[in-house]
């Protein structure tokens, strides 16, 4: 009986939650849009393919309040903008840390009366129609369910397994057949030795969305700064990849949680899931208090994203303070460490723009078969603001090195194939190449960049000559 008392009790909370009919009606959603291809993690373990064994490259941008502080309006000329600049997916919060107290557009909370157990299907119908305008763009939605973070004070009831549970079986059922990633956590620890223990709670919510939608989407698990969901879930089978929170300053180091992560076995993609935000204080500095603090820069969060990919990261998340609130001058006082630039003005920042030359260098040569390899770095790597870093075919048939203020980079050719190499500096900048020359494939070369300094970052491409691939960036491989 002890065990059966709480199992009917699930039991009937869940079927409660499916009276509120989890599965969009066939009007749900203005938007027609063709399917877009499930995702899986690549057979190397390294990488995430569409269910086609296309490579996908998960480049995402952060619209926490992308549900409750946008209108429909909002939502058109944002995501119009991220589709444009190549964004891949959208990381948003179905309910965000301010579920209790902060309506959507139309005035609907996500739950009735507040109650977890009562989703709201006005709420919802308004998320189904987000979604749909994202897949009509191509962009797949990084859903997490609800914003650990600050739900002890706002609805405490889903910190409750449970409850978390029946909630997440409704999302998964809602959305089994929509373009979606879940992210679980937020801002959160997994387990700390004093604090809260999360881990129960967080494979209750595994256990629904698998439940909802047959495990149709990955799950991931978004946790607070300077720490990767490996620290806690690494070994669980729920989790089909891992994601971090680098942290939001300027000496940021995302590559050695990165290159952790990849080694680490049964091997599973990495992504930094937030780095840096464009434009928000450097150390998250009071704005108020720390008037003149340094700002991250376009500069910096190119470093982070270049500096992630290469060290061995899947994909790469950007975000900007203003823009994942949609901030606006009436909204009240700018974010606690925002610049007080309006969102649409924020938009339009050169770091977010930025973001799609990097894909595009990515997908101009065969992605799957790319590996970290700082032995092509002679001497020192260095770190941060003046760091090397470097990433190559695993047959050598291409090399990217990043030098992340100019500097010359002494490289090491042995592991690269053919016997002529074709180098080229690209301009992360600009997305333009320039063409150094054909080589031989000697034991060691330098290169030295067109420009060096603060905010001359390049990044030094080499071809096996005899493959004849296109300029980098140009095209995208027939591989991918």
């Amino acid at each position: 009986m002890n065990r059966i008392g709480p199992l009917l009790g699930l039991l009937c909370f869940t079927l409660a939650l499916h009276a509120a009919d989890p599965s969009p009606s066939p009007a749900a959603g203005d938007i027609a849009a063709e399917p877009l291809p499930r995702l899986k993690v690549s057979a190397n373990g390294h990488f995430l393919v569409e269910d086609n064994g296309k490579p996908f490259f998960y480049l995402a941008d952060t619209a926490w309040g992308l549900f409750s502080h946008a209108n429909p309006d909002d939502v058109d000329v944002y995501l119009s903008d991220r589709a444009v600049k190549g964004f891949t997916v959208i990381q948003a919060v179905v309910a965000l840390w301010d579920a209790s107290r902060h309506p959507d557009y139309n005035g609907d909370l996500p739950f009735v009366g507040n109650d977890a157990t009562k989703p709201n299907d006005a709420y919802f119908k308004n998320v189904d129609n987000v979604i749909d305008k994202a897949q009509a763009k191509g962009l797949r939605v990084a859903l997490v369910p609800f914003w650990f973070k600050g739900m002890k004070t706002n609805i405490p009831a889903l910190l409750d397994p449970p409850t978390a549970q029946a909630f997440c079986q409704y999302l998964g059922a809602r959305y089994r057949d929509k373009p979606v990633i879940w992210i679980l956590g937020g801002d959160t620890a997994g387990k700390t030795p004093t604090g809260p223990d999360y881990m129960p709670l967080v494979r209750a919510m595994a256990a629904g969305l698998h439940a909802g939608d047959g495990g149709a989407h990955l799950i991931t698990y978004h946790p607070t700064g300077r720490q990767s969901s490996s620290f806690w879930f690494h070994n669980e089978p729920w989790l089909d990849f891992n994601l971090l929170q680098s942290g939001h300053f300027i000496q940021n180091t995302n590559y050695d949680l990165i290159a952790a992560d990849y080694a680490k076995t049964p091997a599973k993609p990495v992504i930094d899931g937030e780095s840096g935000y464009e434009n928000i204080t450097d150390r998250l500095l009071s704005a108020k208090i720390n008037p003149d603090a340094k700002r991250i820069q376009a500069q910096d969060v190119r470093r982070f994203a270049y500096l992630s990919l290469f060290a061995g990261a899947a994909g790469h998340t950007y975000g900007n303070g203003e823009v994942y609130g949609f901030w606006t001058p009436a909204a009240g006082n700018s974010p606690r460490w925002g610049s007080g630039l309006p969102w649409r003005q924020s938009l339009e920042l050169p770091g977010s723009s930025q973001m799609q030359f990097i894909r595009n260098l990515i997908e101009s040569r065969p992605m799957l078969t790319r590996i970290p390899d700082q032995t092509m770095i002679i001497g020192d790597a260095s770190s941060t603001t003046n760091r090397f870093q470097a990433t190559r075919a695993s047959d050598g048939s291409y090399a990217f090195i990043y030098t992340a203020a100019g500097q010359p980079v002494q490289a090491e050719l042995k592991n690269l194939a053919g016997g002529r190499i074709r180098a080229t500096w690209f301009d992360p900048r600009t997305g333009a190449s320039q063409l150094i020359g054909i080589i031989p494939r000697t034991d060691s070369h330098t290169f030295t960049p067109p420009g060096s300094g603060d905010g001359k970052d390049w990044v030094l491409v080499l071809d096996n000559a005899a493959l004849n691939f296109s300029p980098p960036g140009l095209s995208r491989s027939p591989e991918n």
